[in-house]
């Protein structure tokens, strides 16, 4: 039996994103995993519970984006130490409402216990998400 280390597993969750496969991103979510979002926008907050990470946050913010135009994300850089992995990413789109670009520079600490990710806190320029996602002209 192989063992996935917590940089291995958040990899792997990030593939799983861009390919959009919805299994494969819950198998990597604890049961009782957390997701942090800062701001004041729709996805900001605590989502607590994997249901809520995948059916609240993550939908939430995927329901922004207009899914007749490219979506992507790319992983720039990821550090690892013990249970925490630091990701850096590049994720890009267009506003389902408001039409405009969506390009953001994200950063996002995971913590891995059990061999899944417990809990993210993600750090973002929440106003241009606001701006190109949100906002009306």
């Amino acid at each position: 039996m192989t063992t996935e280390t917590p940089r291995e597993l958040v990899l792997r969750y990030f593939a799983a994103l861009a390919d959009g496969d919805q299994e494969a991103i819950k198998d990597c979510w604890a049961e009782d995993g957390s997701a942090w979002y800062g701001g004041d926008l729709p996805i900001s907050g605590t989502w607590q519970g994997r249901e809520q990470v995948i059916d609240g946050f993550l939908a939430t913010a995927f329901a922004h984006l207009d899914p007749a135009e490219e979506i992507g994300l790319k992983v720039t850089n990821v550090f690892g130490e013990g249970e925490q992995v630091l990701v850096e990413w590049d994720s890009w789109a267009t506003g389902r409402r408001t039409g405009r670009p969506y390009d953001q520079h994200n950063i996002g600490v995971f913590i891995v216990r059990g061999g899944k990710i417990a809990a993210m806190r993600e750090y973002a320029d929440t106003q241009h998400w606001e701006r190109a996602l949100v906002s009306p002209a």
